[in-house]
């Protein structure tokens, strides 16, 4: 039954969280790994965003260090929308972290480094009852009933859940060695006996409606290694539904009385698929059941949302990252399974890729100055005059964007490295380009390396931009040729979690129509390239914008959008462009480059004019054209 006034929260998660530093390389020890991906974990925050990612409106209580990981945890949860308020920042304590890796499908060796972490320190003092109060369900987990101090933390908030209406779940989650029972090198160890953490999970368990663990979670909760015997013992002490996980079974759901048999409780539809890492699959089932459970489905439907969450989950590296957005969980669940190695499942990969992209980029407001041969080309340019004019644009992108949103710049990493290093962390959007200017058949910046290994030491937030020269009259070697190029790019930037942006630009090559744009965007979708973003010249009819918008759509619904180049146009044709450009919604604003800068730059290369000047001439340029295409924006919106 809905609530008759609804809630601002959904579900509130509770206890751990920490950076997981996860071995990129699999099938090897733990000591022979040379590299790690870094994710937020804690399987409260694992849940919150794996909630969060289902549509339900999340939010996080635990401890996080006054450090590097403590911000990075806060910045992930605000980019997946999990509610922080809850979240305290610990000025005395480190934020927790685990090292971990995939030796094969059963084993998983990590490393807790978990001694006087922050989370541990959450008290009471750290519940918020107007927070409690805000949201229709909590949910703690198992570690922190392992601490006097914590356990008193957790009970009040489930008091005041428990006051104030919400609904109460339990994940047992139970670590042996966080309960101090197997030392730091055993952190895999899922069970270990102990008269003492059954007591105590026993005397807390009458609190909750809903319990969901493992059949060796339940031996420990009941107090027994015989499965059925265990929940019985957990019913003899609480009301609450219990579901149990069976592994490739599934998962089964007790809201009464306990039969002779588990297969005789209430079941969802399992998923045969390959495994290929287990770790972090609980939370994932977890955020489905509670996502199910909370929707007002019943058992079957929930569980097969938690099945559904956890198949994806065990299918993929790491624990947040793998969990799906409620697209892709509605598409996994309509579609089926068409290959057991879920995580090569293009289709999958694509939907999962493109809804879990972070960041709100519906208008784009570009500076473009990632020019490197017309920069080379202007008299007193050097290499040292390029980096330090690129380090100008920043400064006065910086200052037209005001640490607002939908702002950015493309700028190279050969001339301009500076100004990206200056630019990062900023707020802006930034593009970068990897293909060497002029270059047809495409080629790539010797950084790359001829493996493009080099996009490993690109930020994350930085885009993969791709200029090509290309007309739909190319012969067919040349047009193959450039295809798998940028193929060979796309799924380089992709493989290290990089967007794309892919600039098509025809008109120096030969005759353009209507078509032509359409049937270039179309080839490149048949060759396999999925651009995040596409960089379009400025289209001449609404005709052809509409057959390009078509074309990118046909293909895929889920792109993040276009944005239109300039070529150095005056600001009066760039007016005119943008006009047409806006009354198509995927154009989402311009990427612009020699309009803003081109005069300045020549001027300053001389020393006709100061940095002072410089900065302010750009910044006039660019916000005159920011304005060019609100003012079109806003015009097509009429």
């Amino acid at each position: 039954m809905p609530e008759a006034t609804p809630k601002p929260l959904d579900v509130i998660t509770i206890g751990r969280a920490g950076v997981d530093l996860y071995g990129t390389q699999v099938g090897g020890r733990l000591e022979d790994m040379g590299s790690f991906q870094k994710y937020i974990g804690g399987s409260p925050t694992n849940m919150a965003c794996g909630m969060a990612r289902l549509g339900l409106r999340a939010a996080l209580v635990t401890r996080v260090g006054d450090e590097h990981m403590g911000r990075f945890i806060r910045e992930e949860l605000a980019r997946e929308g999990v509610d922080l308020r809850g979240v305290t920042t610990d000025p005395e304590r480190l934020t927790a972290l685990v090292i971990l890796g995939i030796r094969d499908r059963e084993r998983f060796p990590l490393i807790f480094y978990r001694e006087n972490c922050a989370d541990m320190a959450l008290c009471e003092a750290d519940i918020d009852e107007s927070l409690i109060a805000e949201s229709r369900a909590l949910v703690a987990t198992g570690t922190h009933l392992s601490h006097p101090a914590t356990t008193a933390a957790v009970l009040r908030a489930l008091r005041l859940a428990r006051q104030h209406g919400a609904r109460r779940a339990l994940d047992i989650d139970y670590r042996p060695n966080l309960w101090g029972l197997s030392g730091h090198g055993d952190g895999e160890n899922r069970y270990i006996e102990s008269a003492a953490v059954t007591a105590r999970l026993q005397a807390t368990l009458h609190h909750f409606d809903l319990i969901v663990g493992t059949e060796e979670e339940f031996h420990i909760a009941g107090g027994s290694t015989d499965t059925i015997a265990a929940l019985r013992a957990v019913r003899a002490v609480s009301d609450a539904t219990l579901v149990c996980k069976r592994g490739p079974m599934g998962a089964v759901a007790f809201a009464g009385a306990i039969p002779d048999d588990l297969d005789a409780g209430e079941s969802g539809p399992g998923f045969a698929i390959e495994v290929f890492n287990v770790l972090g699959a609980g939370d994932g089932f977890m955020a489905g059941l509670v996502k199910g459970w909370l929707d007002g489905e019943g058992w079957p439907r929930a569980l097969e949302y938690a099945n559904a969450c956890g198949a994806l989950a065990v299918s993929r590296h790491g624990c947040t990252p793998a969990y799906p957005s409620l697209e892709e969980l509605h598409f996994f669940l309509s579609r089926g399974v068409t290959r057991p190695d879920l995580r090569n499942d293009p289709d999958l990969a694509q939907v999962h890729w493109a809804t879990t992209r972070k960041g709100d980029w519906s208008t784009m407001r570009v500076f473009a100055f990632d020019h490197r041969s017309q920069l080379e080309a202007l008299p007193g340019a050097t290499p040292d005059r390029i980096g330090a004019f690129k380090l100008l644009c920043v400064e006065a992108a910086q200052q037209v964007a005001r640490g607002q949103r939908g702002y950015g710049i493309l700028c190279d990493g050969r001339l301009g490295q500076d100004a990206l290093m200056r630019a990062e962390g900023t707020g802006l959007w930034i593009g970068r380009p990897a293909e060497l200017p002029g270059a047809r058949p495409l080629r790539f910046e010797p950084a790359l390396g001829p493996d493009l290994g080099g996009l490993r030491e690109w930020p994350r937030g930085q885009v993969v931009k791709c200029l090509v020269m290309a007309h739909p009259d190319d012969d067919p070697a040349t047009a193959a040729a450039q295809e798998d190029e940028v193929l060979r790019l796309w799924s380089a930037a992709r493989r290290q979690g990089l967007e794309f942006l892919l600039e098509l630009v025809a008109s120096p090559l030969g005759p353009v129509d209507d078509d032509t744009t359409a049937a270039l965007i179309g080839r490149f979708y048949a060759a396999g390239v999925f651009p995040d973003w596409w960089k379009l010249e400025p289209l001449a009819t609404d005709t052809a914008w509409a057959r390009a918008v078509a074309a990118i759509e046909a293909h895929d619904p889920r792109t993040r959008g276009i944005v239109v180049l300039g070529l150095d146009a005056p600001e009066e044709a760039l007016a005119a462009s943008f006009e047409l450009a806006a009354r198509q919604p995927l154009v989402k604003g311009f990427a612009v480059g020699r309009t803003i800068f081109g005069a300045a730059a020549r001027d300053w290369m001389v020393g006709a004019i100061d940095d002072t000047a410089t900065v302010a001439r750009m910044a006039d340029n660019y916000t005159r054209l920011c304005a060019l295409w609100d003012t079109a924006r806003a015009r097509a919106g009429d």
